[in-house]
């Protein structure tokens, strides 16, 4: 997010409040399960034994079977009946891990199999007439699993035992204060335990000291964390956890976008990376420990940190996987985040379908490439707006002018989505973040076109090129020619598109303001300088931006439920639009939202303090419904039948304003505006990168009224010798994303775009969620 929205004091937002809305407690629910059994287990107790009526199946609970990583893989051997689990062998290849499995309290016979070796292994489990077989394939824990070719140049922590930055685990106590003015959570010393240890009673209705164990580790070259309640003393394994949990996972993301080349720390609060916490409020995963959830974050799943929806979504998975062979099987997950950490969520969802049940967004974005096409533009009108002297002979921008054409009440949101936002994440010679420059001469120093070619290149999009594919060495640049390779492919074009085309219809600006500036605003190279040509962007590219995800068209979002909250913006580059194109794309998709609910209030862009906590509680609600929904119906349609009667779409204004939720003004209060490439004609959805186009015809009814004389449309002809933008079309590669792919090619070479991973086994990762949920992993 940008420095200045981070600088954003707490004052600030509180002097733009006017009300907030007291936190609800969540309705009390009987679809509990007793502490440690697994909803939906496909089998029947008989002496003491969950046996099943069909053959023996091995089934792999913590992943699935062929993305299993760092060597452990917690597993169930499904017992058929007349079997007696003594009887039963297992073997992970040659090897007897008979003695890692037994039957667990809840009658399940169940293991956690160590040591696999990198690669392909086959489980066996065999009886007395009866034969199980299941092939395991295990990655490195420094990764990746299906993310491809890892960047190069990354520097590890101090302490790092391998290449890939791996380090043991390390474990602290923390616990949470009875003095509401000493808010979060504390240091806890086992020698010396602190006087103020809060109480809790979990939505189970044990009651326990507020003391969390915190778990610290690597995964994927980076950090990830754990934390529970935790009874100091008392035993706790992934089939006998401690009475306190829930088997809910609360998974936290942070905002911004940006490309980093060593390990950070993964973010927890509810706008971290956006803007700093605010104190008088209790973030939502302190709310979740308190009620039994685990809580997990992982930091290459924090856009600000590592901006690669794919990524994002792998480490989720992995460290999930650590969940559950550590802690116990989980009944759903719920992800939770501020601008970029919507965006996480979103793309993971949408690609990756199954690794969440439940999503939480606020200052909300569907994905980073239409935001980034969006913010390119600013970038160019700027260098046009703010420059008087390119301006042509009789031309003067007035500050109304420019705000239409660029579809917002003000200059100040193109000027601090270009500053804070696409400077950074565009640009290949950004310091990214500060973890390139190192000691002079490393290799690691950062990209120079004509100094270092062959140096670290901080821009996004080459965070992406596993995905995007590298530019056609017909196009290379004299710096990819030095460096000897395609740098990433860019994934928009601004080729066609009219700027300013509304604005002139309605009269706003003059034919000569319109071809000025369409004459001069220009394009950008691969290394995002200005050009006087328009940007043409690379076809396989954003055909692959679509393909993959990167750009979220919410084609697989109906498995999921989502509570957005938001606010107005006050000119910080989130105005509430960006959640309404979401509710667009959702709607084309799936022909409904109802499995989306939108909350708007008047803090700037969150809506309310409270509602990241009140999100929590009703979506939490809401899952419990469709878990015990035991009707045989797709998953995407018990979503929206179990919805709680309390949730739905709200709007909450101070007194006097409340009126204005009703009323058409209510977009312009929401600052539910537009966008330069919507004021050119463009869809609401703002998802065409790159546009489909059609010669300009004058007697074209889309022409007509523009008031152009013969010598303005010769002019406009020579603009657009290729054609001018035909919305009517979908854009140019539009298409929908391709669910679990991998970008891991033979030899460790990548494959550029993916390709889809086999469908995954009955049963598999059926430790991620409770049965009624599991249908998404089909996809």
């Amino acid at each position: 997010m940008s420095p200045s929205l981070r600088r954003l004091s707490v004052l600030t937002v509180l002097a733009l409040t006017a009300t907030t809305v007291a936190l609800l407690p969540s309705s009390a629910t009987a679809a509990d399960p007793p502490p440690g059994t697994v909803t939906g287990t496909p089998a029947k107790r008989v002496g003491g034994v969950a046996r099943t009526h069909g053959r023996m199946r091995i089934v792999v609970l913590s992943n699935r079977a062929d993305l299993i990583s760092g060597g452990d893989a917690l597993v169930e051997v499904e017992v058929p009946r007349g079997v007696r689990p003594r009887r039963i062998r297992v073997r992970a290849g040659k090897r007897d891990v008979t003695k890692r499995f037994a039957v667990r309290r809840d009658g399940r016979y169940v293991g956690l199999v160590r040591g696999l070796r990198l690669g392909r292994t086959v489980l066996t489990a065999r009886a007395p007439g009866h034969r199980a077989r299941r092939v395991v394939v295990n990655h490195r824990i420094g990764g990746p699993v299906f993310s491809g070719p890892q960047t190069r140049h990354y520097r590890c922590q101090e302490g790092a035992r391998t290449k890939r930055c791996h380090q043991p685990p390390t474990y602290e106590l923390l616990y949470k204060s009875s003095n509401p003015l000493r808010p979060g959570l504390r240091p806890y010393n086992r020698k010396n335990p602190p006087r103020d240890v809060a109480t809790t009673t979990t939505d189970q209705g044990v009651r326990v000291p507020f003391i969390v164990r915190q778990e610290k580790g690597f995964q994927n070259r980076d950090r990830y964390t754990i934390l529970t309640l935790w009874q100091p003393g008392r035993k706790w394994k992934p089939w006998a956890p401690q009475k306190q949990w829930n088997r809910k996972l609360l998974v936290t993301h942070g905002g911004g976008c940006g490309a980093s080349y060593g390990p950070a720390d993964p973010p927890l609060g509810d706008y971290a990376g956006t803007f700093e916490d605010i104190p008088i409020t209790e973030d939502s995963y302190v709310t979740a420990l308190g009620r039994g959830f685990a809580v997990m974050s992982a930091a290459l799943a924090n856009t600000g940190h590592n901006c690669n929806a794919v990524l994002n979504a792998e480490a989720v998975m992995m460290a999930k996987e650590r969940v559950v062979e550590r802690y116990g099987e989980l009944r759903y997950t719920i992800g939770t985040g501020c601008s970029g950490g919507a965006i996480a969520q979103q793309t993971t969802a949408n690609a990756y379908p199954g690794i969440y049940q439940g999503l939480i967004t606020t200052c909300s974005y569907p994905d980073v490439l239409t935001a980034g096409a969006q913010f390119a533009d600013y970038h160019l009108m700027r260098k046009y707006f703010e420059n008087p002297t390119r301006w042509g002979a009789g031309v003067v921008w007035l500050p109304h002018q420019v705000a239409a054409v660029e579809g917002h009440l003000t200059h100040l949101n193109a000027i601090v989505a270009d500053e804070g936002l696409f400077k950074s994440a565009l640009n290949p010679q950004d310091d990214c973040r500060g973890t390139v420059d190192t000691v002079a001469g490393d290799p690691a120093t950062r990209y120079h076109p004509t100094r270092n070619p062959r140096g670290v290149r901080c821009s996004v999009l080459d965070l992406m090129i596993n995905q995007l594919g590298p530019r056609p060495k017909a196009t290379w640049t004299p710096a990819e020619k030095r460096a000897g390779r395609g740098f990433a492919g860019i994934p928009f074009s601004n080729t066609g598109v009219m700027y300013g085309l509304n604005a002139l219809r309605a009269g706003l600006i003059t034919p000569a303001h319109f071809l000025d500036l369409n004459a001069k605003i220009g394009g950008l190279d691969v290394d995002s300088q200005r050009t006087d040509r328009r940007t043409r962007g690379n076809r396989a590219a954003i055909r692959r931006a679509y393909r993959t995800g990167l750009i979220n068209t919410m084609t697989n979002m109906s498995e999921v439920a989502i509570i957005n909250h938001g606010g107005p913006d006050p000119g910080l580059a989130h105005d509430y639009a960006h959640a309404f194109w979401a509710h667009e794309r959702l709607k084309r998709a799936q022909g409904h939202t109802r499995n989306r609910v939108m909350w708007f209030g008047a803090v700037p862009l969150v809506g309310d303090l409270n509602w990241a906590r009140e999100a929590l509680l009703k979506m939490d609600e809401w899952l419990e419904e469709v878990e015990s929904d035991t009707k045989t119906i797709p998953l995407a349609r018990k979503i929206v039948a179990n919805k709680p009667f309390g949730v739905h779409d709200r709007c909450i204004l101070p007194t006097g304003a409340a009126a204005l939720c009703t009323l058409k003004l209510l977009d312009l209060v929401q600052t539910n505006l537009s966008t330069p490439r919507q004021e050119a004609g463009g869809p609401v959805t703002n998802d065409r990168v790159a546009c489909q186009r059609r010669p300009v015809r004058r007697g074209d009814a889309s022409f007509l009224g523009l008031g152009l004389t013969d010598g303005q449309w010769k002019r406009l002809t020579a603009l657009f010798p290729g054609g001018v933008c035909d919305w009517s079309k979908p854009g140019v590669g539009q298409g929908a994303a391709k669910t679990w792919l991998t970008y891991a090619g033979k030899r460790g070479r990548p494959t550029y775009g993916g390709r889809k991973l086999p469908r995954p086994g009955a049963g598999a990762a059926r430790g991620w969620m409770s049965v009624n949920f599991a249908e998404a992993l089909r996809r």
